[in-house]
């Protein structure tokens, strides 16, 4: 499993893939909100923990579609279903190798960018939490809607399609630990929603992705 992972992590940063690309995604995203609501210290410190997940979120969107991608273009995949480790467990070393190379420097990133929207002092842990619980979420869900797409040519939007609907909940929570943050209020209840969902899509999306892929590979 160690192998498959850095196998993937190479794969990932060589297609142009990895952090990178998710990166510059994310710090546009972040440059041009404040271009298109003007220049408000106040406002921008409201929207500013809503804005720094979606913009996270997107970014999760962009290598979505390699995670198969390139296993399936050179046959690996075929090999991959037939080896003794279960599908399930190749899906989950898939699942982390784009976490750690797409989710992990998002949540790294996201204090630096949380200045230039003007976020509150009060709101840079909380943000930091609920990215780090809730991007694997991204992830996983991520790798299934790839597993749904794989072998479809320009499976790209029909990709962001199925999986956008699915990261509502994670955005809604996530964001909303960090608002509640920033205003005084209690986080618990939008940290535990968080990590559940977080905890549910771990335990049950890989049975489901791995599913999906011995169909397809029919």
């Amino acid at each position: 499993m160690i192998a498959l992972l850095l196998r993937d992590l190479r794969l990932a940063i060589r297609a142009g893939g990895g952090f990178g690309l998710g990166l510059a995604f994310f710090l546009i995203v972040v440059v041009l909100v404040p271009f298109g609501v003007g220049p408000n210290s106040s406002l921008l410190s409201k929207i500013a923990p809503g804005i720094l997940w979606l913009g996270a979120l997107l970014a999760c969107l962009l290598s979505l579609d390699r995670i198969f991608a390139l296993d399936w273009e050179d046959g690996s995949l075929d090999l991959l279903a037939t080896a003794p480790l279960p599908l399930e467990a190749i899906v989950s070393v898939k699942a982390l190798a784009h976490w750690l190379t797409t989710g992990l420097p998002l949540v790294i990133a996201a204090p630096v960018f949380g200045v230039l929207l003007n976020l509150p002092a009060a709101g840079y842990g909380p943000l930091v939490l609920s990215l780090l619980i809730g991007t694997p979420a991204l992830s996983v869900i991520g790798t299934f809607g790839a597993a749904l797409t794989v072998g479809l040519k320009r499976g790209g939007l029909l990709l962001s399609l199925l999986v956008l609907p699915l990261y509502v909940p994670t955005l809604i929570f996530g964001a909303e630990m960090a608002r509640r943050s920033i205003e005084g209020l209690s986080a618990q209840t939008s940290l535990l929603m968080l990590a559940g969902i977080t905890s549910a899509v771990i335990a049950l999306l890989p049975f489901a992705s791995a599913a999906v892929l011995r169909v397809n590979l029919r």
